[in-house]
C-alpha cells in the first residue's frame, strides 16, 4: 500500500503562483511514476505532469507548460508542482498519483491522493 498526502492548495488571483507537494509513504521503491492530474466541475479528471521516480524523466501537458513544473530530487523525496502566472481555467481539484508503471491516463493509477483545491480568480 502507498499513502499520498498533497498540501499547498489555496486561492490566488490571476497571475499568481502556487506550489503543490505530494508526499508518498508506505511501501514505496524504486520504479514508479508520480503525478499530477486536475479535475475541474464538470470535467473529466485530466493529467498535468507526471515524473519518474528518480526525477531524470518528466512530461507536462501542453495547456500547462511554459507555467507549471513538476519536480522531485530522488524517489524518497516529495514531489512538488509549481504552477505560475496561474489562470482561471487551471481552478480544479489537484490529485496526486502513484502508478507502478506508466501513468498516461486516470485508470493507469495504482494510488491517489485526497485531492487539494486550487482556485484561480480574474
Amino acid at each position: 500500500q502507498v499513502q499520498l498526502v498533497e498540501s499547498g492548495g489555496g486561492s490566488v488571483q490571476t497571475g499568481g503562483s502556487l506550489r503543490l507537494s505530494c508526499t508518498a509513504s508506505g511501501h514505496t521503491s524504486a520504479s514508479h511514476v508520480m503525478g499530477w492530474f486536475r479535475q475541474a466541475p464538470g470535467k473529466e479528471r485530466e493529467i498535468v505532469a507526471v515524473i519518474s521516480w528518480n526525477g531524470a524523466n518528466s512530461y507536462v501537458a501542453d495547456s500547462v507548460k511554459g507555467r507549471f513544473t513538476i519536480s522531485r530530487d530522488s524517489a524518497k523525496d516529495p514531489v512538488y508542482l509549481q504552477m505560475n502566472n496561474l489562470e482561471p481555467a487551471d481552478t480544479a481539484v489537484y490529485y496526486c498519483a502513484w502508478a507502478w508503471s506508466g501513468l498516461y491516463y486516470e485508470h493507469d493509477a495504482d494510488y491517489w491522493g485526497q485531492g487539494t483545491q486550487v482556485t484561480v480568480s480574474s
